[in-house]
């Protein structure tokens, strides 16, 4: 089984995901670090040099050219499934799981690692809901599209363990 973890950035995709795939013996991969390591610099690095559209691209390549393990989880980029046709691609190829947390819950988590998100480092605790209120209502159509629901508040990759295989 293939499983896409989606959710706005700090929803804890990699960290659950890396620790699910322990818990089921699957391979973990992380979209963005499979990225980083086919482009040779830090996406922010690319982002400034090539621009949005440019990554978009990119990112849509290596999604659905990208050779998966029979039994995987994989931890995708916030933005993945909002763009082209990734979300339908996802849904097509695997179980898609939505991370859902507030934007006060993702302000408070992406606080402290903010320095290392480009888009976030200058913003004060409110400017960063305000921002992250506005791209959720962008991207929530498409994370809705998701096979499952979840809150992110508390989740144990055994919860998350046991609601996958429930559904299969």
């Amino acid at each position: 089984m293939k499983i896409f973890l989606i959710g706005f950035m700090g929803c804890g995709k990699s960290t659950l995901g890396r620790k699910l795939a322990t818990k089921l013996g699957y391979d973990f991969i992380d979209l963005d670090h499979q990225i980083e390591k086919q482009i040779g610099m830090s996406i922010g690095a690319y982002f400034a040099a090539n621009g949005e559209e440019a990554f978009r691209a990119f990112e849509r390549k290596t999604l659905q050219e990208l050779d998966y393990p029979s039994n995987c989880v994989v931890a995708t980029g916030g933005g993945a499934p909002c763009y082209f046709d990734n979300m339908e691609w996802i849904n097509n190829n695997g179980v898609s799981v939505y991370i859902e947390m507030s934007p006060a819950a993702l302000a408070r988590r992406l606080e402290n690692g903010k320095e290392k998100r480009p888009l976030l480092k200058d913003m004060n605790q409110e400017e960063m809901i305000s921002f992250i209120e506005k791209k959720l209502e962008e991207r929530d159509p498409f994370y809705l599209q998701a096979s499952l629901k979840v809150s992110g508040i508390n989740l144990s990759p055994d919860d998350l363990r046991a609601l996958l295989l429930a559904r299969v």
